[in-house]
């Protein structure tokens, strides 16, 4: 599930990036990501916890209270994922997947943009995909890649997005 199914209750969009970024400026980035996404990572299993146990005691007569205290607990915990989020947006990139940690950062290679892709526990941003491709078409950085990437803030034209 991405984050913005789970804990977009603004209905907000994160728009455009305002950054590219290289494969080193994307590692460097994991100094503040790597945190976010594990606060991210386990707030969210503890949602889906909140929400599986709601829905059992739901059925149940005489948990009002109980069910009053989760919807609580579920209300505090989707605010701290929305602030979670914002943090990453803060930083140039995009949560993807909130129960394995996947963060995508914007790059612009040969004239498109594409995404340089991490995942919680791997060492380093190690991976790309383009647009559409998502995490099953991620492919290694190679040096190839890497000489078509260029770092910049995007240009008005970058930021045109077609209807």
């Amino acid at each position: 599930m991405t984050l913005n199914h789970a804990a977009n209750a603004d209905g907000g969009d994160l728009g455009g990036p305002e950054r590219y970024f290289s494969v080193e400026s994307a590692n460097e980035a994991l100094v503040l990501v790597a945190p976010v996404v594990r606060d991210i990572v386990a707030a969210y299993h503890e949602l889906m916890r909140l929400r599986a146990e709601r829905q059992e005691l739901a059925l149940r007569p005489g948990s009002e209270d109980r069910l009053v205290d989760l919807r609580d607990r579920i209300e505090r915990i989707v605010k701290r994922l929305q602030t979670l989020r914002r943090e990453l947006a803060d930083v140039g990139c995009e949560p993807k997947d909130l129960t394995d940690g996947l963060v995508d950062f914007p790059a612009m290679h040969e004239g498109r943009q594409v995404w340089l892709c991490w995942k919680l526990g791997e060492p380093e941003v190690a991976w790309w995909h383009g647009p559409d491709d998502g995490f099953a078409g991620r492919r290694p950085i190679d040096a190839e890649f890497r000489a078509g990437l260029r770092e910049s803030q995007p240009t008005e034209i970058d930021q045109v997005r077609p209807d």
